[in-house]
């Protein structure tokens, strides 16, 4: 009888620190995979908040450049930080390419774009219901443009939220 108590004790010790070895092993993945699913949640959260449209285009063969509003639609602010690290792809369609930002007033020289927001509130984000213009200069060496030109502009946030836009030159 003692020898049967004492196997089954030994059974039932192994079973508890083979249990605490388990929850030791699992217990921080578990956790790590929450704190993945979390952040990716949050990260879709702001995409799916973050909206905005193209209202106006303008484009001039004659300075090879071209203006862009777009006004925030969404409900979610975009800081000035995330504009000034976003895409700017312009020039005719066929011969497009990415402009770098250039911190100065508009007109930007060529290969460059620059922004002007229209801060209401001046807390240096583009909260919804405000106006982003947007100015790029795209040479491409006089190639492919012309008055009546096909042009291409797409705007793309650090986060993946982008639109585009066709338009002619005058």
């Amino acid at each position: 009888m003692s020898a049967d108590t004492f196997t089954t004790a030994i059974f039932l010790i192994t079973a508890v620190v083979a249990a605490a070895v388990l929850i030791n092993a699992i217990f921080p993945v578990v956790y790590q995979m929450a704190g993945t699913f979390s952040s990716s949640t949050h990260a879709s959260d702001v995409r799916l908040r973050t909206d905005f449209v193209v209202v106006a285009t303008f484009a001039s063969s004659s300075t090879y450049s071209a203006q862009v509003f777009m006004k925030n639609v969404g409900s979610q602010s975009i800081s000035i930080n995330e504009i000034g690290s976003s895409d700017v792809i312009f020039g005719p369609v066929g011969t497009v390419k990415r402009l770098d930002l250039l911190i100065s007033t508009p007109p930007p020289p060529d290969g460059k774009w620059t922004y002007t927001l229209s801060d209401l509130n001046r807390n240096n984000y583009w909260d919804p219901g405000e106006t982003l213009e947007i100015d790029a200069t795209n040479q491409n060496h006089g190639q492919g443009w012309g008055p009546g030109t096909m042009m291409y502009f797409q705007f793309i946030l650090p986060n993946g939220v982008s639109r585009s836009s066709q338009f002619t030159s005058s």
